[in-house]
């Protein structure tokens, strides 16, 4: 149990990221590019949209033609025709000239703006008025507005929302390279756990942390493979993680890493090849009894059995590092909206508590309800919609006290 003493704070295992690198890329198709993680530069080979387009039903003209105009005192413009969606004008317009244009038609060449249909007058076929001046450019938008020809318009690292993936069609790009979605194998542990199929006996727990963190890995846009219930058996749990690190890019096991003698994680991880354990144990509530290793480029994750603190554990910890193996860009993507604490919480110094908090409106104001309960209860999390992080070295925070809320 000397690994038990490399207990590192909060701070010291995100830091541990750094070890490891995003999964392998591919080419993939940009209709089936939403969630995931670009894994090259998108560079504009044009200019996007490539022309001048009016973003207004009008008459396109020049602007100088309209300077100084009013409802007292209106231009009377030359028509010089109609440009149809889709058309490429052939002309040049002049001064003292308008061409009716509807929204996304392209500008004739010596067209600086559009004046709004509303701001006009027909007078006949051949002749408008109108009745407010327009600037350069105003109700337009130019040929390279929205990007220009060589532009990086998405970097390496950018998640594909959809429009991510309509930017990429829109310049083209039938195909882009993108970070495979990542594998995570999940284990679960314990003679104490039977499957959901099994009416549990005195003594027996059905298996609910595969399904748990099986949702938040599908949440995080990664794919959960799960390896089934291994019993308290060093060989069998050997074999089960040995397969698992060759068929996937992180490793879960569920269970075994408090102390005790029936627990086997840390002494299967310490006997597997080219695997250093970089952490037994955190600094945090729920989840202390939490296990980090290395193997070879992967990591390997020994959770808490209880339920309650696999899931916090997975949501605050282990989804920075699957968004590292996504080859998202490094930042913090946690999601913290500010309330007011209901009544009074403790907290014990040196490490760092994450309590339940079921959130209320009440006016303008958000209220964060702690939620109450033993790290084995998983009430507790189905009553939550966050997460209050009290830091290391606060004692508590009392009632009425402006928080923000991890949002789960």
């Amino acid at each position: 149990m000397s690994y038990f003493f490399k207990v590192k704070s909060l701070e010291e295992v995100m830091a541990l990221t750094g070890e490891f690198s995003p999964v392998e890329s591919e080419k993939i198709l940009v209709s089936e590019a939403f969630s995931r993680v670009l894994a090259r530069d998108l560079v504009a080979k044009q200019d996007m949209p490539g022309f001048k387009r009016a973003t207004m039903d009008g008459y396109a003209v020049v602007a100088s033609s309209t300077f100084g105009v009013s409802e007292f005192s209106p231009a009377w413009l030359d028509i010089a025709g109609t440009i149809l969606m889709g058309d490429i004008p052939d002309f040049i317009l002049q001064s003292g000239q308008a061409v009716k244009i509807s929204t996304g038609g392209m500008l004739p060449d010596g067209a600086d703006s559009v004046v709004m249909v509303e701001h006009t007058e027909l007078i006949d076929d051949t002749s408008v008025e109108i009745y407010k001046s327009v600037a350069p450019l105003q109700h337009v938008i130019d040929a390279s507005e929205d990007f220009a020809k060589e532009e990086t318009v998405l970097s390496k690292g950018t998640f594909i929302r959809p429009q991510e993936e309509g930017l990429a069609a829109g310049l083209g790009f039938s195909q882009i390279e993108t970070y495979k979605i990542p594998k995570v194998g999940i284990i679960s542990t314990g003679d104490e756990i039977i499957p959901i199929e099994e009416e549990p006996v005195p003594g027996k727990i059905r298996d609910i942390n595969s399904y748990t963190l099986s949702g938040f890995i599908r949440e995080a846009h990664a794919k959960p493979v799960c390896y089934g219930i291994i019993k308290d058996d060093l060989a069998a749990l050997k074999k089960a993680v040995a397969k698992a690190l060759k068929e996937t890019d992180m490793v879960l096991i569920s269970g075994g890493s408090s102390v005790g003698t029936r627990d086997f994680t840390i002494d299967v991880l310490s006997a597997l090849p080219d695997t250093d354990i970089l952490v037994h144990g955190m600094s945090v509530s729920p989840g202390k009894p939490t296990i980090l290793a290395k193997s070879g480029r992967k990591p390997v994750w020994g959770l808490p059995g209880q339920v309650v603190s696999a899931m916090v554990v997975l949501k605050i910890v282990v989804i920075p590092f699957l968004n590292k193996l996504k080859g998202l860009e490094t930042r913090d993507r946690t999601i913290r909206i500010p309330a007011k604490l209901t009544r009074n919480v403790s907290s014990a110094q040196g490490r760092r508590d994450f309590i339940r908090v079921e959130l209320a409106k009440k006016g303008n104001l958000l209220l964060a309800k702690p939620v109450l309960g033993k790290s084995g209860l998983i009430r507790t999390m189905i009553h939550a919609d966050g997460l209050l992080e009290i830091g290391d070295h606060v004692e508590g925070l009392e009632k009425d006290t402006m928080v923000d809320i991890i949002l789960l």
